[in-house]
């Protein structure tokens, strides 16, 4: 089995020492994606839901150039800095996933870069 390491211009930058996902002869997995704006390196304008939009848009262009796309994910990690917003994020969360949705884990956490809302991270199948 071989690692391929996958970066696309439609998705931003890594912020750190790791790369926007790993595919492997099978699976790809991706880093988590925050509702930044691929062209600025900002976060979009309004709340959690176009964070959440914005995220899920981005690993959406990072799995198709893996080869993959969001019909082939199996597994999210949502990670949300204030779980008050799981109402507002579920709905647009579906928007991506309105058939067959993939499992699914919701987190609250400290805090996340840059002071971001919603951090979402997948594991896809290749074909």
């Amino acid at each position: 089995m071989q690692k391929n390491v996958v970066h696309t211009d439609k998705a931003p930058k890594a912020l750190g020492p790791y790369s926007q996902a790993v595919r492997t002869d099978t699976m790809v997995y991706t880093a988590g994606q925050l509702g930044l704006d691929p062209v600025t390196g900002e976060f979009v304008a309004g709340g959690v839901e176009e964070q959440t939009r914005q995220s899920l848009n981005n690993l959406k262009h990072v799995l198709e150039s893996a080869g993959s796309s969001m019909e082939q994910v199996v597994k999210t990690t949502v990670f949300l800095k204030d779980m008050a917003d799981f109402p507002k994020m579920n709905p647009v969360y579906a928007e991506f996933f309105a058939e067959n949705p993939p499992a699914r884990s919701t987190v609250a956490v400290a805090g996340l870069p840059k002071g971001g809302l919603v951090e979402i991270e997948v594991i896809a199948l290749i074909g």
